[in-house]
């Protein structure tokens, strides 16, 4: 039995793969077929039925969760001092647009190096100098830290954008950040999540706050099937539509029901598909 299929399982780029490793996987698909599928992944190049604002949209994702975080606890984001961990798709993406909507992006970090400047990083500059050289190590307008100090760097906003477990129970207690955005999968342990909520930091769990590029791909699923494309400014406007709707229905569980923000996502998640499962009847 495939594994895969557009109406089976659907991949999607996640560390170390692309938009080039997509296209393979399609054309292999595709050729056991004997015609284009282009719905069998998603993430695809655009000349290849991928969709425009796929590859920004978990940092898109991201961006959009913290501002309705910061609404909500009344907080400017413009001038907020932000620290971003991992320098990836997500987190690269995500300071951008946090940097253009005037917040100072103070230290970020990757697999090599971790850097630091008080009066805030030049966005732009540094992911042009990512993509020429390939680390972070040697930007010239900054100073290199450690990666514990970039975790413990007192800050409005904190985005683990990279591996899980980043945050655990022998670092916790540096963390300083008021909102804890995961862009990366699990970076706080289940240890480490019960002490940020004791001490009543804000964390936007990953599986709202990273959303944005499983989203997208769903985005760009429907246009395939469709064999129809739609413009950037739609992409991004059903995405934040989406990101927020979310985001405030998960918070009114906070709020109601008095649990974390995590815990108020899980409820969500697991009550909409009991609700299905009740309504479909006898087989599941």
């Amino acid at each position: 039995l495939p594994l895969i299929g557009p109406e089976r399982d659907i991949p999607a780029p996640d560390v170390y793969t692309n938009s080039q490793t997509m296209a393979w996987i399609m054309d292999t698909y595709s050729m056991t077929k004997g015609y284009p599928i282009p719905g069998v992944v998603t993430g695809k190049p655009i000349a290849l039925g991928g969709s425009l604002g796929r590859n920004e949209a978990t940092g898109r994702g991201v961006f959009y969760t913290i501002q309705s975080a910061c609404e909500h606890l009344k907080m400017h984001l413009k001038g907020s001092k932000v620290v971003v961990q991992g320098f990836g798709n997500a987190g690269s993406i995500a300071a951008q647009l946090l940097h253009e909507a005037g917040a100072v992006v103070i230290a970020a970090s990757d697999s090599t190096a971790a850097i630091y400047n008080k009066q805030g990083l030049d966005i732009p500059t540094l992911i042009h100098y990512k993509e020429t050289v390939g680390t972070l190590r040697k930007f010239p307008d900054a100073e290199k830290i450690t990666a514990d100090d970039l975790l413990a760097m007192k800050c409005d906003i904190l985005v683990p954008a990279a591996l899980e477990n980043a945050i655990h129970a022998d670092n916790v207690h540096t963390i300083k950040a008021k909102i804890i955005a995961e862009a990366a999968n699990g970076p706080v342990t289940p240890e480490a999540d019960t002490v940020l909520h004791e001490k009543g930091s804000f964390v936007i769990p990953d599986i709202l706050c990273n959303a944005g590029g499983v989203t997208v791909s769903y985005f760009e699923w429907v246009q395939d099937e469709q064999h129809l494309f739609w413009e950037a400014q739609d992409v991004y406007n059903r995405l934040e539509r989406v990101m927020k709707t979310s985001f405030n229905d998960v918070l009114r569980i906070h709020l109601d029901r008095k649990v974390g923000m995590r815990t108020a996502a899980n409820m969500l998640g697991v009550s909409r598909v009991a609700e299905a499962t009740k309504l479909r009847g006898l087989y599941p």
